[in-house]
C-alpha cells in the first residue's frame, strides 16, 4: 500500500474492530453498519494481500499480519495525536493536560506533595494523577506517562530507571515501648507485622537477608492502601515494611536497625509523542528533579539509612 494511496479511514475501522473484538460493536461506537464494516476490512485486505481477521460467531481474531498490522495501526494514531496537540498547541506549550500514572507510595507521598510547586510554575498545566499498580499502556492513551517497578519491554516506549526503593522496617515509638525493639528479622513472630499487598507480588526482588521475614511472619495487616498502612504503624499497630523515604515524610516513625529488605528499580516511561510534546517535557524533566539523586538520597542505588540523612552523616 504505497503513501499515495493510503487510505487512513480503512486502517481506523480496522483499529476498532481489532480493539474491541467485534463488526458490531464497531459498527455501534462509529455510527455505521455491519456490511460497511465488512466490507471496508475486506477492501484493507485486499490491499495489502492478505488476511487479516478471522471471523466467527463469536467475534473476530486477529491473524498475525493482523496483529503487526495493529501495531503499526496504534503508531500511526500516536503520530496524528501527537501532531494534532504539537500543531494545534505550538503557541501554548505550558497549556494542557498530561496524565500521569504510578504507584499507591510514590504517587501520594513523593509525587503529590511536589505539586503545589509543579502548578507554581506552570498554573496552566493540568496534571491528571492516577494511583494504580496495574502497568498502563501508554501507546493505546490509558495514560501519558508512568511510574512503575515494572520495568517496560515494548520497543517502542522510551523507559528510563530514575530510582531504587529500598524497603526496611518502621515503628512509632509507643509500639517500640511497649513491644521491644527486635534486634534481628527472626526476632518478628513475636511482633505484630504490617504489609503493603503491593509488595507481596514483588517477593521474588526481595533481597536474600528478608527470608526469615516472609519465611516466619503472619503478618497482622495486609492492605492494598499505603494511607490505611501508615494510619495503623503511626498509631502503635506494629512494625510496617515502608520504603526508605517514608523517614522524611513521616519522620515520627523510627526506621529499625534491621537489614533492608528489598532493593526494587522503578521506571519513568513514556512514548516518543509525550517526548515531543513540549508540556509533555516540562513535567518529564520535573519528574526526573523529584527523584534526582543530589535531592532525593532515598532513591538512589546505594541505600542510604533515614537516620544518617537526619543525623547530618
Amino acid at each position: 500500500m504505497l503513501v499515495e494511496t493510503f487510505d487512513w479511514d480503512r486502517i481506523r475501522i480496522f483499529r476498532a474492530v481489532a480493539e474491541l473484538g467485534s463488526m458490531s460493536a464497531a459498527a455501534e461506537q462509529m455510527g455505521g453498519s455491519v456490511p460497511t464494516i465488512s466490507r471496508r476490512i475486506s477492501e484493507l485486505e485486499h490491499a495489502f494481500r492478505t488476511e487479516l481477521i478471522l471471523r466467527s460467531t463469536r467475534g473476530v481474531d486477529l491473524t498475525s499480519a493482523g496483529h503487526a498490522l495493529l501495531r503499526h495501526a496504534n503508531l500511526i494514531a500516536d503520530i496524528v495525536s501527537a501532531a494534532h496537540d504539537d500543531v494545534a498547541g505550538s503557541d501554548k506549550p505550558d497549556e494542557g493536560s498530561i496524565h500521569i500514572v504510578t504507584g499507591d507510595g510514590l504517587g501520594p507521598y513523593w509525587i503529590a506533595p511536589r505539586l503545589a510547586d509543579f502548578h507554581r510554575l506552570y498554573p496552566r498545566i493540568t496534571v491528571r494523577l492516577t494511583i494504580s499498580d496495574d502497568v498502563p499502556d501508554l501507546l493505546n492513551n490509558e495514560a501519558d506517562i508512568s511510574v512503575q517497578c515494572e520495568r517496560p519491554t515494548r520497543s517502542d516506549l522510551i523507559a528510563r530507571r530514575i530510582g531504587v526503593l529500598h524497603y526496611l522496617c518502621f515503628a512509632s515509638e509507643a509500639y517500640l515501648d511497649r513491644h521491644g525493639r527486635p534486634t534481628a528479622l527472626t526476632d518478628f513472630g513475636r511482633h505484630r507485622c504490617l504489609i503493603h499487598g503491593g509488595y507481596v507480588r514483588q517477593a521474588e526482588k526481595w533481597a536474600a537477608e528478608a527470608d526469615p521475614l516472609r519465611q516466619l511472619v503472619a503478618f497482622a495487616l495486609v492492605t492494598n492502601s499505603a494511607a490505611v498502612m501508615l494510619a495503623d504503624c503511626v498509631a502503635g499497630g506494629g512494625i510496617a515494611v515502608l520504603p526508605s523515604y517514608i523517614g522524611e515524610t513521616h519522620p515520627a516513625l523510627v526506621p529499625l536497625d534491621l537489614p533492608r529488605l528489598a532493593p526494587i528499580e522503578f521506571w519513568l516511561t513514556y512514548s516518543e509523542r509525550m517526548r515531543r510534546l513540549e508540556r509533555g517535557q516540562v513535567v518529564l524533566d520535573w519528574l526526573k528533579q523529584a527523584f534526582a539523586p543530589s535531592s532525593a538520597p532515598w532513591f538512589r542505588q546505594r541505600f542510604v539509612h533515614p537516620r544518617s540523612v537526619t543525623s547530618g552523616a
